[in-house]
């Protein structure tokens, strides 16, 4: 794969992450979005449907983290990178979503930050921020 098309491809994945978060509202629901746009610290927790808030949580997830693989992938040109990214990527998604639920389910002032960046992990792509440099820092050291 030539350079140019290299560079073409990670320019339209990273497009893709960025069009998930523009377009956030009309493609997920999620009431935390204005919630945590406020002062939240300060206010009682939203009305919610859990099934569903799950469920497009789940799916946003499920986006950003094939798109995360896809730009990995694109990047590295390594399956055995992939198949261990995925193991990472199924390993947070199970642990963060028991922390998620719960506080989802159990809503407490004084557990919003926490809830705050838990929601963060799973709903934007920052295990990819996390994977790359540590791939490319350990692809420097081999």
């Amino acid at each position: 794969m030539s350079k140019l098309i290299k560079y073409i491809l990670l320019f339209i994945l990273f497009a893709l992450l960025v069009l998930i978060r523009i377009f956030e509202n009309e493609l997920f629901y999620d009431p935390y979005l204005t919630f945590f746009q406020n002062d939240y610290l300060y206010i009682d927790s939203p009305r919610r449907e859990v099934l569903k808030l799950v469920s497009f949580t789940t799916l946003r997830y499920l986006a950003n983290s094939i798109i995360s693989l896809a730009i990995l992938y694109v990047f590295f040109k390594d399956k055995s990178i992939i198949k261990f990214s995925t193991v990472i990527y199924i390993l947070a998604y199970v642990v963060l979503l028991l922390i998620y639920l719960y506080f989802v389910i159990n809503p407490r002032q004084e557990d919003y930050y926490l809830f705050f960046n838990v929601r963060r992990f799973l709903i934007q792509p920052v295990i990819l921020l996390l994977l790359l440099p540590a791939f490319y820092y350990h692809r420097l050291k081999s």
